[in-house]
């Protein structure tokens, strides 16, 4: 047997209640709404886009031109040289001048006898024994005035070229520094003796490169 429902929590017996004055409600909400709001349901008109229109051109073919025929070559026409017979020969007397009068004489020189024992100069850069000053170079340099006052110093390169006797016959600066210490240089190298380089035993031309010291105290 089914218990009596307690109408404190019975959801149906205020079901006609709740659904009378949610429709009251809705119904007032509607013509609130169409009162004050008559345009809202109008839709905004929807712009319709056209379709392009393309128009198209008809493009004629191009016509294949014709070249006109090239020109014909030009013909080669054979003439024969025109030789007259009745011209007389022309006939040039012998003259009494001489060509050569007139051409001066170039003077020939004499040729020169070369001596088939003369030995080529040369001066060698390497030997077994090379050449040695007979006095010290480096204490007979005067030192230039010039070159004290302005404190020039440095080493000058002097080449010397030495034949079989010990005899300078020949200077060339190298390197110098200038203020005349070259020139006293090459002065004191140019008068000094030497004793003469040798190879296997025989005095031979050697060319040596001598230092000089130009130093301040």
């Amino acid at each position: 047997m089914a218990l009596p429902k307690n109408p404190q929590v019975d959801l149906k017996a205020k079901y006609q209640c709740t659904f009378e004055l949610g429709l009251i409600f809705a119904l007032s909400f509607m013509i609130l709404a169409f009162k004050f709001f008559p345009e809202v349901g109008k839709a905004a008109p929807i712009e319709q886009e056209l379709p392009e229109i393309i128009k198209t051109t008809d493009i004629p073919l191009t016509k294949k031109e014709t070249l006109p025929p090239p020109p014909e070559k030009p013909k080669l026409i054979d003439f024969e040289p025109m030789v007259d017979e009745d011209l007389p020969d022309v006939i040039i007397d012998e003259t009494d001048l001489d060509p050569d009068a007139n051409v001066p004489k170039v003077s020939q020189r004499p040729p020169v006898e070369k001596d088939e024992d003369e030995v080529p100069f040369e001066y060698f850069s390497v030997v077994e024994k090379l050449p040695k000053p007979v006095t010290n170079i480096q204490s007979r340099i005067a030192y230039p005035e010039i070159a004290r006052k302005v404190g020039i110093q440095g080493t000058v390169v002097v080449k010397a070229f030495i034949n079989e006797n010990g005899d300078v016959t020949k200077v060339e600066l190298l390197k110098g520094i200038g203020g005349g210490c070259d020139e006293e240089a090459l002065r004191v190298v140019k008068e000094t003796k030497f004793e003469p380089g040798e190879q296997r035993g025989k005095k031979v031309r050697v060319q040596v490169s001598v230092n000089i010291k130009f130093m301040l105290n």
